[in-house]
């Protein structure tokens, strides 16, 4: 029955993208900022729920909640300020003894629970009697991106979910877009106007079912992770293409993070990655090369920096993030039009430049005859523009491929068999890239 929902959902695929598409880009807003909680307080509680693919599978997981909330995959996107005491609550009502490190963190501290290899563990517990608390501390030392996992049996809990993004904003952050100080670090170049998180993830759903199996019946848990060997792969606890569908979307309870980029040409977008899976996923992200500026919450580059010593500037430039197993990367990325060879703002002879336009290609039109209404009535291909489209009306029964104005690209991972839901073709670690024409808001 498992596999016959694989495949009727995998033959659907590509009408669900499209609606999925339309749905969501017609209602959004350029505007965005990382989804999660502010600390610099926390309550986190471990529990089980299930995961939906989006070829209509469903595997069950444990995550982390906050505070009386559902289990999340991954868990809450934990979000203080540099020089922040965090602190961070542990319940559990797994049937497992469970815990949280802290990488990149110094000086964490732990109380309560029982002790466990690396670090206080809350005891297993129940919905009605959950185990613990733990309380976990530390200073917030250092701005940039880290991850947050389990330290109990890791790799089968990491496996199983319990995992999350921390993210640290730089001292004299501000929020508000056009500011020098919306910032990811306390450096210049780390200026950005929009961020989006991609946590990176795989699953073995046949570990799940035998977890799955064993708390049913009661019995140990106990599983050979020697013989993993995942068939999912998840961009912010989605497969394509439920990647690109609105945060929180009430049909995805347990996954409320979407994975969507939408920008202006020209903007600056902070990607903040996380591989926080066992596999490395190469980040492929068409459209222009991006530059990586940070690794594992540390700067690359000490140039302009005030303060301490100037050293060389150490970030690259790359056209796919390599996400090895437990690192992060913080990369700024830009897209321009650039070279296209014609202009992308659709601007007439004489029209004045559009902020950061590529100039040479100023008032070149795109290099195709355009059709006419007629030819749109019943075709689906062309939206109104040659590029970015219009916001408007378009000829009687036609819907168009791009009713939202936007330019696509497809982002993805760079390893072939990541663009599977359990190796049907047409989803997994796949999202897309929204360039929105000027002045859509």
């Amino acid at each position: 029955m498992k596999n016959y929902n694989i495949l009727k959902g995998s033959l659907a695929a590509g009408a669900i993208l499209l609606a999925a598409l339309t749905g969501t880009l017609q209602a959004a807003h350029l505007v965005h900022d990382i989804d999660g909680i502010t600390g610099p307080a926390f309550e986190l509680t471990a529990r089980a729920g299930h995961l939906s693919t989006a070829e209509g599978n469903s595997v069950y997981f444990w995550g982390y909640a906050s505070g009386a909330g559902r289990a999340q995959y991954p868990g809450p996107t934990l979000i203080v300020n540099q020089g922040d005491t965090v602190t961070v609550t542990l319940r559990n009502e797994l049937p497992v003894p469970v815990s949280i490190l802290f990488p990149g963190q110094a000086g964490v501290t732990a109380s309560g629970g029982s002790g466990g290899a690396l670090t206080q563990e809350a005891p297993a517990g129940t919905p009605d009697v959950p185990g613990g608390p733990v309380t976990y501390e530390f200073t917030a030392a250092e701005p940039g991106t880290y991850l947050y996992e389990s330290g109990t049996r890791s790799d089968l809990q990491t496996e199983m979910g319990l995992v999350g993004a921390l993210i640290v904003r730089p001292s004299g952050f501000v929020a508000a877009e056009g500011s020098a100080n919306r910032k990811a670090y306390a450096h210049a170049d780390s200026v950005y106007e929009h961020e989006f998180l991609f946590f990176l993830t795989e699953v073995d759903e046949r570990i799940h079912d035998q977890v799955e199996a064993q708390v049913r019946d009661g019995l140990p848990v106990q599983v050979d992770m020697t013989k993993r060997f995942p068939v999912y792969w998840f961009i912010n606890g989605r497969t394509g293409p439920d990647t690109v569908l609105p945060v929180n979307a009430p049909w995805l309870p347990h996954q409320p993070y979407d994975a969507l980029v939408k920008i202006h040409a020209t903007d600056r977008v902070l990607m903040r990655v996380i591989g926080a899976g066992r596999d490395s996923h190469p980040f492929h992200h068409h459209g222009n090369h991006a530059r990586v500026l940070a690794r594992d919450g540390r700067f690359l580059s000490t140039a302009g920096q005030t303060g301490g010593t100037v050293g060389a500037d150490l970030s690259y430039e790359v056209f796919t993030v390599p996400s090895s197993p437990g690192s992060t990367y913080d990369a700024l990325f830009t897209w321009t039009g650039e070279k296209l060879g014609w202009d992308i703002y659709g601007h007439a002879p004489g029209d004045p430049l559009a902020p950061g336009e590529y100039a040479p290609d100023h008032g070149k039109p795109f290099p195709v005859k355009l059709p006419t209404d007629q030819d749109l009535t019943f075709g689906q291909m062309y939206s109104g523009s040659p590029f970015l489209g219009v916001l408007g009306t378009l000829p009687p029964g036609q819907g168009g491929f791009n009713p939202v104005a936007g330019f696509m690209y497809m982002w993805h991972s760079h390893n072939e068999k990541e663009l599977c839901n359990n190796d049907i073709f047409g989803g997994g670690m796949m999202t897309f890239l929204l360039i929105a024409a000027h002045p859509t808001p």
